[in-house]
């Protein structure tokens, strides 16, 4: 394994600006990992061929003198959710196969700007849907800490290519929890930025009012240094908050939580987490204590109504924003033997190109729409989510962050839950409240869970647009542990070119 994927953003960045390494030689190096390990892994749907080409667009730049930006030349992966000019975007989905859009999504455009290298696209749940990376049209991604085991979802490919080094940095999408969940099951670091704070234009809509794009990276400072890319009004989104943004990246070099008040909910510390997700949780308070925060207990009485507004609020924006893959502008078209008319066409279309949980969320948002229940479960669903924003604001009233374990449990098996979903739905319980309400929240790896050896996080949320919070405790708190284990988490994870080996010996890949 070359030493280059082992490096983090900003260090990697660092060699890259002193000349000490070129962006062809980190490219390469990234571009050999994902051939050796991602027919084991499969987090990439697609490898882009310019990367080399860019790359040595960005060194040539660099000889010549520009001032660069503090990323430029770093490889990164794009989440199939943006959609990326001259490469396949397909949110997953085997109706959007091959389909190559004629624009960048604006966060894909902010990285192509700042000199980044797009390495390809990583695997997803079918539209976002999900929240293990199973429900891909295209085959489930792995988690690199046991081939067997969940990556988290819906963006399991973005998370599991950073555990396995396949890219130091990538972008994701988190509209219930897919760029946190993820983080927390393969020990990396997620990041949802505030609502409106990075423009979702380019991004194939879930649910508009809950999605948002953001960082996934091995390091809090990696991430924050994303985000200060990827941040900023755009006045293509709508919901692009126009405020100037604090840099996240000086939040992560000041960490200092003396003084900080951080608020545990009681009502998502309870005896329905595993019992090592808990364990490393209270370890984390217990440090982040012992370093001068004042941990506070706080109530969010409503949170445990926040899955089942979340699950009517979702499939309802989802069933009218996947309304448009109809067969007539865009995608897969499948004509019904002996032709048929259009409304034949689209039925016979979204029956083969949407997969069963994209279907079966569909049904649920239109029946919730129609007439006569529309008040009784969207209407009602709203107002639980009004409620859920007030808990927030009553807990920011009395602390400066608020901390929960990230996920109920460590990765499950493969297939455990697939025929599940109400079970595979409450892997999101901690996650959601956030996106209900709009604030930002990040989780960062606490350790390995004691009974089975996997990864587990700790997530802070904050108030609306001071996401600068959450990258000063979450880099206090990663120095602190980095400083216990003696190296990152995941210099303790396995040795994944020996998986690989062994399922090309077993026919896998």
């Amino acid at each position: 394994m070359s030493d280059l994927i082992r490096l983090n953003a900003a260090d990697l960045a660092a060699k890259l600006a002193s000349g000490e390494v070129s962006s062809v030689e980190a490219t390469k190096a990234h571009l050999d990992r994902i051939a050796a390990v991602d027919g084991a892994v499969h987090a990439f749907l697609h490898v882009n061929a310019e990367a080399l080409e860019t790359a040595a667009d960005v060194d040539r730049r660099r000889a010549a003198g520009e001032e660069l930006g503090p990323l430029a030349g770093v490889p990164i992966a794009v989440k199939d959710v943006l959609v990326t000019k001259g490469m396949p975007s397909t949110s997953g989905s085997r109706i959007l196969e091959g389909w190559i859009p004629p624009y960048d999504a604006t966060p894909v455009r902010k990285v192509r700007e700042a000199g980044m290298v797009p390495l390809g696209k990583t695997n997803m749940d079918e539209f976002a849907m999900g929240s293990s990376t199973e429900h891909s049209a295209y085959g489930p991604t792995h988690n690199p800490w046991d081939l067997d085991r969940i990556p988290g979802g819906s963006g399991g490919g973005s998370a599991a290519a950073v555990a396995a080094f396949e890219a130091p940095l990538a972008l994701g999408s988190d509209t219930g929890g897919s760029i946190r969940q993820p983080a927390h099951v393969t020990g990396t670091v997620g990041t949802k930025p505030t609502y409106g704070g990075v423009s979702r234009y380019g991004s194939i809509a879930l649910a508009s009012s809950l999605d948002q794009v953001g960082p996934v990276s091995r390091t809090v400072l990696d991430a924050a240094l994303l985000h200060d890319v990827i941040a900023g009004h755009d006045p293509h989104d709508q919901t692009s908050i126009p405020d100037a943004w604090p840099s996240m990246a000086d939040a992560v070099r000041r960490a200092d939580v003396s003084g900080l008040r951080i608020g545990v909910v009681k009502e998502l510390d309870s005896d329905g987490f595993q019992a090592g997700v808990r364990q490393r949780f209270h370890e984390s308070l217990e440090l982040l204590a012992a370093n001068g925060a004042e941990i506070v207990e706080v109530s969010a009485p409503n949170f445990e109504y926040a899955i089942a507004a979340y699950y009517l609020i979702l499939p309802a924006e989802a069933s009218s924003n996947l309304a448009k893959f109809d067969s007539v502008r865009f995608g897969l078209r499948v004509v019904p033997e002996g032709g048929g008319t259009v409304e034949e066409v689209m039925a016979a279309t979204r029956e083969a190109g949407f997969g069963p949980e994209v279907k079966r969320r569909i049904i649920l948002g239109t029946y919730a729409l129609s007439a006569g229940y529309y008040d009784a479960y969207y209407g009602s669903a709203q107002k639980v989510r009004t409620l859920v924003q007030q808990d927030f604001d009553a807990a920011f009233a009395q602390v400066d962050v608020l901390a929960t374990p990230t996920a109920p449990t460590t990765a499950f098996k493969l297939g455990e839950k697939l025929d599940d979903p109400l079970s595979m739905y409450l892997n999101d319980v901690a996650t959601i409240p956030a996106n209900l309400a709009g604030v930002p929240g990040i989780s960062v790896p606490t350790g390995l869970a004691p009974e089975d050896g996997l990864p587990v996080g700790i997530q802070f949320l904050a108030p609306a647009r001071e996401d600068a919070r959450l990258y000063n405790v979450g880099g206090a708190l990663e120095a602190i542990l980095v400083d216990r284990w003696g190296g990152p988490l995941l210099s303790q994870a396995p040795d994944l070119s020996t998986h690989e080996l062994m399922a090309t010996e077993e026919g896998v890949v």
